[in-house]
């Protein structure tokens, strides 16, 4: 077989700041489609980069963004040995094609290095490696780019540091000279000094003027005759050469070495504030916090103002600024054409403003938080005239992957909460009927087949039977009442509708007056009031606290067996009233007690007479006492039955004299 099988092909392309990189980019997505081959681009980013002029920058930002476009998974790696690092990528990712463009450098010298396309070739002869020709004008644009990157700008402070340290050179050496000190000592001291040069100053260039000016100082002021650069001895040239082949070794191994120790700071800098913007957002609990933490992060990433439109009501509503500076000063004056730019972004979903493909004439850079095709936002960035590096841009736009992903799990917590609300709703307008429907029918139907033996048989019935059958209309129409009343009650209260009408009163005397208002059939149980002398005065609505002294009651009589002692009794506790209904009925099951306050729930009635009832009236109960700040529990009572207790906050009297 020509090629592994189809679908099995990776194709790595390799990115870089050259005018023809487009062109190298397009080739291999156009292989990609053809063989459906996995496409990836990876950038080998060196560790001198800030030396690489702004242009360059530019465009290779744009190179790296054309990839992504072309559908390319987009990896940058740090370091000086691109063709190795290049082999070794590929191996490591598993392509088996790469796609590099043709170098504008040329082997001048027999000692020189190959072409990179060459060594690329021999580090990697296993794979297919495809390279793309450079037009003539673009081969001469890459050997200038090649040129002019290595141009070097020295600044006063490095030179004046420069100087001082040589002069420190030969200061030591005349001191080690008095005191009878080797050559070989004061060379090490220059070299040391070239060390130190290289450490400090940031352009290369002054290693190599460090080392040369060394050694004519060395020989100026060491070596006879002194203050010439003569010498009496031959053997003083292998010296020199030697110490200036040590001073330029050392330099540039210095150079090496702070280059890699800056680039691994920042990286390692920006790899932190990538981990903290993902454990920052895990914890979130808004929006507003998850863009109010991704500003800030961007902030500190970038150091640029930063400006987020958040999605509002499906739209993009205003922009919300963050500033990088302390103070809280801000001086970036917005685009004329923001809303026209924001609008554009949000449509697209595509990066517009400075130095992009649209709008590249604004002050700022729009990026989409999109993922899944859903936009959240638009982020505004403030570059001040320059472009971001290559592994900046990386990490900014997985902060926005960050923070779109963020956003998508708090909206979709959001519609599984909505959805678990109308769930919860849907079951309990099903329950309400099915009780409704349930409970409803009994009573209605012992009313309806009364009512109809009064109108069929009114003059066959003695008046025994005649009363008999209008207690029982009564009774069920009662029981009817009361269900309506609770309906609309805890309706009220779950609606946040119900006005309390607040007054102080005496809680014994509500409670003497509930009990004229409980079941008929209470009659047949003992109920008693304990009466106490203290005034237990409560700020309460009385007609509600009635209400749910008449439910408690209720409850115990529809719960307990004919001729059971129900005992209503009412204390002060710790900066509360308490109020307690005991009967000494079989009790609560222990597996029904944390459902009894539900709505809708009733256990296991087998006492009461047949009507299963709603289950509303414990419901509703809670609603009341919780809505007066008090509380309601339930206990047994010693040794049978059970206990509802409610406490409310005690009011005190207070009297002028």
């Amino acid at each position: 077989m020509d090629h592994i099988l189809e679908g099995n092909e990776r194709i790595l392309v390799c990115l870089s700041p050259s005018p023809s990189n487009k062109k190298v980019v397009e080739a291999a997505a156009k292989m990609a489609r053809a063989f459906q081959a996995a496409l990836t681009a990876i950038y080998i980013k060196p560790t001198n980069y800030h030396l690489i002029s702004e242009k360059d920058k530019r465009r290779l930002q744009s190179n790296i963004e054309y990839a992504e476009q072309c559908g390319a998974s987009v990896s940058t790696i740090i370091g000086n040995d691109v063709p190795v690092q290049i082999a070794e990528y590929a191996h490591i990712s598993g392509a088996t094609k790469i796609v590099v463009g043709r170098s504008g450098a040329r082997r001048r010298h027999f000692w020189s290095k190959a072409p990179l396309t060459e060594q690329i070739i021999l580090n990697a002869p296993d794979l297919d490696v495809y390279i793309i020709p450079d037009s003539a004008a673009d081969l001469k644009q890459q050997r200038e780019r090649t040129h002019l990157g290595g141009q070097i700008h020295p600044t006063w402070r490095d030179t004046l540091i420069c100087i001082a340290l040589l002069i420190a050179a030969v200061a030591v050496g005349l001191v080690f000279t008095m005191f009878g000190f080797s050559e070989a000592n004061i060379i090490t001291v220059f070299i040391l000094g070239v060390l130190v040069i290289s450490v400090m100053t940031a352009s290369p260039l002054y290693s190599v003027v460090g080392s040369l000016a060394s050694v004519l100082l060395f020989n100026w002021f060491f070596i006879e005759p002194r203050f010439s650069f003569h010498t009496y001895e031959p053997e003083y040239a292998v010296t020199f050469a030697i110490m200036l082949t040590s001073a330029l070794i050392t330099g540039t191994l210095a150079n090496k070495l702070k280059g890699n120790s800056r680039q691994a700071a920042r990286e390692a800098f920006r790899a932190k504030v990538l981990f903290d913007t993902n454990q920052l957002l895990q914890n979130a609990e808004s929006p507003q916090n998850v863009i109010r933490i991704t500003a800030h992060q961007i902030i500190t990433l970038l150091g640029r103002d930063v400006i987020v439109y958040p999605l509002q009501d499906g739209g993009i509503g205003g922009g919300i600024r963050f500033s990088a500076h302390q103070s809280g000063s801000d001086d970036t004056a917005p685009d004329d054409n923001e809303q026209e730019i924001v609008s554009w972004v949000f449509d697209n979903q595509q990066a517009a403003g400075f130095r992009l493909e649209h709008f590249s004439a604004a002050r700022a850079q729009y990026h989409p938080i999109c993922i899944n095709g859903h936009c959240y936002g638009i982020v505004a960035v403030y570059l001040d005239g320059t472009s971001l590096e290559t592994f900046e841009y990386s990490v900014f736009m997985s902060i926005l992957g960050e923070c779109a992903l963020a956003l998508e799990s708090l909206q979709n917590a959001a519609e599984r909460e909505r959805a678990s609300v109308m769930a919860r709703n849907e079951q309990l307008r099903s329950n309400l009927l099915r009780s409704i429907s349930h409970d409803i029918r009994t009573p209605l139907t012992s009313i309806s087949g009364n009512a109809s033996n009064l109108l069929s048989h009114d003059r066959l019935l003695d008046d025994e039977t005649r009363r008999q059958i209008f207690s029982d209309i009564y009774d069920d129409s009662e029981w009817l009442i009361d269900l309506v009343e609770n309906l609309l009650s805890i309706s009220r209260i779950e609606n946040g509708q119900m006005d309390l009408h607040l007054s102080t009163e005496i809680m014994n005397d509500v409670a003497a007056e509930a009990l004229k208002h409980i079941d008929r059939n209470a009659n047949q149980h003992i109920i008693v009031l304990e009466e106490t002398d203290e005034f237990l005065l409560v700020k309460m609505d009385p007609r509600l606290i009635m209400q749910v002294l008449i439910n408690l009651i209720n409850n115990a009589v529809k719960n307990t067996q004919p001729g059971s002692e129900i005992r209503i009794r009412c204390a002060r506790g710790d900066q509360t009233v308490c109020v307690s209904v005991r009967d000494n009925g079989p009790g609560i099951p222990d597996e029904i007690k944390p459902h009894v306050f539900e709505m809708f729930y009733t256990g296991q009635n087998t006492i009461a007479d047949g009507r299963r009832g709603l289950g509303l009236g414990l419901a509703l109960c809670k609603s009341i006492i919780e809505a007066h700040r008090g509380t309601i529990t339930l206990t047994d009572n010693d040794p049978t039955g059970c206990c509802f207790t409610f406490c409310l906050p005690v009011e005190e009297v207070q009297i002028n004299e």
